[in-house]
């Protein structure tokens, strides 16, 4: 059974997690760690649960998801892995750092390119990949099928689903992703987002006003 650790980290109060199970294997998605500071907390985790990473994975490449990617890279000798769409938001990142007024990221490219259907593995733990556009162009979402939970980057929130007023969002499409390959889960399963708190999908089918008020085409 995999255990699941968030840090909350940069400006924009971004949720990294450390995945690990019984055999100390574990990944790291979304590192937004972006100062030294932020360094330290989660490679000060990782070496006290003696933990071995043996994967680096973006959901998406927004800037306040990768700042970390370039020292967990360098620090654990991996290459990062995403969906081959978001080179083109990762290649956004600098100017978005320029109009936000930020440092930028320095963000490696990724060498492995994960699409729908892939499996994801660590230890004794498989991870399903889902593509999930609309918040960006080829956002995709970690899903455990086996323990009942998606790491689902910026698509879906508690009561809330991601912005789609950046470059490669789009309302339509992520509406969507949340119809076709969020709702048909089971409403046990657990949802862990870019930003804010865990919630689950039968909250989310209850209480999300995005979801309430869409009309779905049969």
């Amino acid at each position: 059974m995999p255990e699941i650790r968030a840090f909350i980290f940069n400006y924009f109060y971004e949720n990294t997690y450390v995945l690990y199970d019984e055999t100390h294997e574990c990944i790291i998605i979304d590192p937004g760690c972006s100062n030294g500071n932020e360094n330290a907390e989660l490679d000060k985790f990782i070496k006290l649960k003696e933990l071995k990473p043996v994967h680096l994975l973006n959901t998406h490449c927004h800037i306040d998801h990768i700042f970390g990617n370039l020292h967990v890279s360098e620090k654990y000798n991996l290459p990062l892995e995403t969906s081959i769409e978001e080179l083109e938001t990762l290649r956004y990142s600098d100017i978005s750092a320029d109009k936000f007024g930020i440092p930028r990221a320095h963000s490696p490219e990724p060498t492995v390119f994960l699409k729908e259907g892939d499996i994801v593995t660590f230890g004794n733990t498989k991870l399903e990949v889902l593509f999930v556009p609309g918040h960006s162009i080829g956002h995709i979402a970690f899903y455990c099928r086996e323990s009942g939970f998606i790491i689902s980057g910026d698509v879906l929130f508690r009561e809330s689903i991601g912005r789609t007023d950046l470059p490669g969002g789009d309302f339509e499409t992520l509406m969507k992703s949340i119809h076709d390959k969020l709702m048909p889960l089971d409403d046990k399963t657990e949802v862990y987002s870019g930003h804010g708190t865990m919630t689950t999908i039968g909250y989310e089918r209850k209480n999300n006003p995005f979801i309430l008020e869409q009309k779905w085409e049969q």
